[in-house]
């Protein structure tokens, strides 16, 4: 890997944006490389969750590459587009084992799209959110005009994507756009107990409810209808019997 470094520890992955010169910016390369160690932590049986943050102390990640943009055709643009979609972005909001994002600066364009696509979101005290495509002549392109307003409202999600502004954590955190705000050296830890707290849950379980909670998102008239099916679905593993053993017997589970 040229442009991540991973490390496996606790059952966690942490998965590090590499490019500190170039702000963890992301470029095909960098999303070719995220999208096969997303595929290798996936089968990975100790991994069950990750922790995506950016090398240096500046920046999760400051955008798209953006020479990359230049002279692409419009069917160029989309295939770039639809990849960037299918092979990372919804990789990673559909991805079976939580993924936190942990935002230790700028979260611009491209990176704030990434952390929007992870399941739970924590930043640092300085760290500045948004999606500045428009000053470019463009729109986000890898999810961020379906993903933000669902986390934050049509209204103000309008706002940070016409005016191309960055918000800072504490708007971002009051708009629930991150889940937790916390200081520079309890970044990881922080992301780091949030995961082991669901360590203790069913692995199952987590991966139904990441399920059916975005099922329920892209679905809504039939969003219900999917958590009662893989609701009862639930009561034919092992898990769901050692649940209710443990909690009868008065122990913690063992899953």
């Amino acid at each position: 890997m040229e442009n991540f470094t991973l490390k496996i520890e606790e059952k966690t992955a942490y998965i590090t944006i590499n490019r500190p010169d170039k702000m963890n910016a992301l470029n095909r390369a960098t999303l070719s490389e995220l999208s096969l160690l997303l595929k290798k932590m996936k089968k990975d049986k100790e991994v069950r969750g990750v922790i995506i943050t950016g090398a240096g102390d500046k920046a999760f990640v400051a955008g798209a590459d953006i020479s990359e943009f230049k002279g692409l055709s419009e069917r160029e643009a989309f295939e770039l587009s639809s990849w960037g979609h299918k092979e990372v972005m919804d990789e990673i909001y559909n991805f079976p084992k939580p993924v936190i994002a942990a935002i230790n600066g700028y979260a611009l364009g491209g990176g704030l799209e990434l952390a929007m696509a992870c399941h739970i979101r924590v930043a640092v005290e300085e760290a500045k959110l948004g999606l500045p495509e428009v000053s470019l002549g463009l729109i986000p392109g890898y999810g961020g005009t379906q993903r933000l307003p669902a986390l934050i409202g049509r209204g103000r999600a309008l706002e940070m994507i016409l005016t191309g502004d960055m918000v800072s954590a504490t708007n971002a955190y009051e708009w629930g756009l991150v889940n937790h705000i916390v200081e520079k050296e309890n970044l990881l830890d922080k992301c780091l107990s949030i995961l082991k707290k669901m360590y203790t849950r069913s692995p199952l379980a987590l991966t139904s409810a990441i399920h059916v909670v975005n099922y329920g998102l892209m679905n809504p008239a039939k969003g219900a209808d999917e958590e009662m099916k893989v609701f009862s679905k639930a009561y034919l593993t092992e898990d769901f019997k050692e649940g209710v053993a443990a909690f009868l017997e008065k122990r913690k589970p063992d899953f």
